[in-house]
């Protein structure tokens, strides 16, 4: 059985991470993710859900670290892991992370790779890589600081503590907290409501936001321009006035 299992519920792709007890981050979980990923990218999957099977997925497998002292190829888990991440994050429709249990470490920076993040009420998150004397190796010291500013960000991962999820949410880290049976049904529905819209311009506005980041306001523009114009070339773009002019609902084909 896969450790990464990949199915779709309509227009929306379903990401789980399946590597009992905590779903630990290995090497071949990080291998399969990759291949789930891949299988997202499929233009009929207009949006996606990733999620854990309990536990979203409690960090890294620290068994996996003695590689590194050793010398072997398995000491690249991090920088692999962050390429997995980075694909994932710049996937051409939104991508929801459904955390229930524990987001730490590795399983964390995964999360936030996802546009948005909604939490289980009991759940936790964290960076504690340094109460191992090292510090997050896939995108954590990045992504976190873009999304709860630099003093909180240092705080965390100076710290190592777990984040509960209403501290997640009050920072900016979490965009939903909810009841734990409630948080994959949520970010479901909310992921259909995503999949039914106008996905090229949701792609468009996602790949602007991104390409502009931390580059000066002039290349943002003009990223920016260019998305805007390449939509008037879609059909989603004809159908979204088509509709707003004749006074009716659009219904968008993601074309």
């Amino acid at each position: 059985m896969a450790l990464v299992d990949f199915a779709t519920e309509g227009a929306v792709g379903v990401i789980t991470i399946n590597n009992p007890p905590v779903n630990a981050l290995s090497s071949a979980v990080n291998a399969d993710l990759a291949k789930a990923i891949e299988a997202a990218e499929d233009s009929a999957v207009r949006a996606v859900v990733i999620k854990g099977d309990k536990h979203f997925a409690a960090g890294a497998d620290i068994n996996e670290f003695q590689s590194v002292f050793d010398g072997t190829d398995e000491g690249r888990l991090a920088g692999n892991l962050s390429q997995t991440i980075s694909r994932m994050e710049v996937l051409a429709k939104p991508v929801i992370a459904a955390i229930t249990g524990f987001a730490l470490g590795g399983g964390l920076e995964v999360a936030m790779g996802a546009d948005f993040r909604y939490m289980a009420r009991d759940s936790k998150v964290g960076q504690p890589e340094i109460k191992l004397g090292i510090i997050p190796g896939a995108g954590g010291t990045q992504r976190l600081a873009r999304l709860v500013g630099w003093s909180k960000a240092k705080d965390i991962v100076y710290s190592g503590r777990f984040v509960a999820a209403d501290e997640a949410l009050a920072i900016g880290l979490a965009d939903k907290v909810l009841a734990p049976d409630d948080v994959v049904e949520t970010a479901m529905e909310d992921a259909a409501t995503y999949a039914s819209g106008p996905t090229r311009a949701i792609a468009a506005a996602k790949a602007a936001m991104h390409r502009g980041w931390g580059v000066a306001a002039t290349n943002g523009l003009a990223e920016e321009l260019d998305e805007f114009q390449r939509l008037f070339q879609t059909d989603d773009a004809r159908e979204g006035v088509a509709a707003f002019l004749e006074k009716r609902e659009p219904d968008f084909s993601g074309t």
